[in-house]
């Protein structure tokens, strides 16, 4: 069974609901429409090896779960799912009246707090390093170990490269032999008056060395210089430019560049959606509902347009978060869902939908 198979057989659909930013009140005309279904797989196949989880089409903006699934994640209070349950009717597009019976207060547990607040302080940790990225863009042009060298002269220290450059030294002809005791410290050798066919190896193998190399060292040559390699910086760097051009890679251009022309360095969409999930949660611990259709619209809109400084936003979601902590900590809801009624109204559901089919 795919997705295209169930497209054609809408008979097995308990749910379809449009979702997302047009659910929310959010939408911009711009919005792509997202639906979010439930369907029974055919006797048959449940019965069989070959059960199937969910379906979704190519873009993964239309996505179907088995009616098993979606009563395995209500249980565990994903965000995604819950919203269905309280899903606007404008939004609705097919409802069995099989789903009557799944309601939020079935569902609504303390867990929410790690799933919706959770979730919201995961995407202001990611909305932190996004502004790092969009504030300290790294180089396209990789630098190499030898940009975390230094070599000890006076009371200080001289980059390597510039130290080389001034004594017209080439890395190639230079060597290092590690110095006892001293971490990442190297004596600096240059094969100056080796004997025919000595050599040494280089400071590094090559452009694309990630460490330096050690020579055999002849007793007869003296240093001309101590070499510190700073490990720990090269390291610090080679994540940082990998995460950064990764990023870059793999960003949304046209949300990106929304970023930069409100000039408030953050992905103003999902600073949008992140406080969007903090106020539900909030709901959820003190009104104990799920209010899908957001009535602070008019506030997520202007975070999304980027009208809110990006510190005062931070500032405001650790607050928020406080706030949140201390409502769940004293509301009623239960510490998770009832799972055997949940259970129960599952094997219910199935068996009602089933004998349908054998009625027919």
């Amino acid at each position: 069974m795919d997705f295209q198979t169930l497209q054609n057989h809408r008979d097995w659909l308990l749910l379809e609901c449009v979702s997302g930013s047009h659910a929310y009140g959010l939408a911009l005309p711009e919005s792509d429409v997202d639906v979010r279904g439930v369907f029974v797989l055919p006797q048959r196949a449940f019965y069989g090896f070959g059960y199937i989880e969910q379906l979704a089409n190519p873009s993964s903006d239309e996505v179907y779960y088995e009616l098993k699934r979606y009563a395995e994640l209500l249980c565990r209070n994903n965000p995604n799912l819950l919203e269905l349950l309280a899903i606007p009717a404008d939004c609705v597009r097919y409802r069995h009246p099989l789903m009557d019976k799944f309601q939020p207060e079935l569902f609504l547990s303390k867990l929410c707090e790690a799933t919706f607040a959770g979730y919201a302080y995961s995407q202001i940790r990611k909305a932190r390093g996004l502004n790092k990225k969009i504030l300290r863009p790294v180089a396209a042009e990789r630098k190499s170990v030898l940009d975390f060298c230094y070599v000890a002269e006076g009371q200080g220290s001289v980059p390597l490269p510039e130290w080389l450059l001034r004594r017209g030294l080439r890395q190639e002809a230079c060597g290092l032999a590690a110095i006892p005791h001293f971490r990442d410290g190297y004596a600096l050798f240059h094969g100056e008056g080796l004997a025919a066919g000595e050599r040494l190896k280089g400071i590094v193998s090559g452009p694309e060395a990630n460490e330096v190399s050690l020579s055999s060292i002849p007793k007869t040559l003296a240093p001309i210089g101590i070499l510190s390699f700073n490990r720990d910086g090269y390291s610090v760097y080679c994540r940082e430019y990998r995460e950064y051009w990764d990023w870059t890679v793999a960003r949304n251009e046209a949300r990106y560049r929304n970023t930069l022309e409100h000039g408030k360095h953050y992905d103003a969409k999902n600073m949008m959606h992140t406080f969007r999930l903090l106020h539900m949660a909030l709901e959820i611990a003190t009104e104990g509902c799920i209010k899908v259709r957001r009535p602070d619209r008019d506030l997520l809109l202007a975070i999304r347009r980027g009208e809110f400084a990006y510190d005062d936003l931070l500032r405001r979601a650790d607050e928020k978060l406080e706030e949140i902590h201390a409502a769940f900590a004293c509301c009623t809801l239960p510490e998770k869902p009832a799972e055997t009624e949940v259970e129960a109204l599952l094997a219910e559901t199935r068996e009602a939908f089933y004998g349908r089919d054998a009625a027919t």
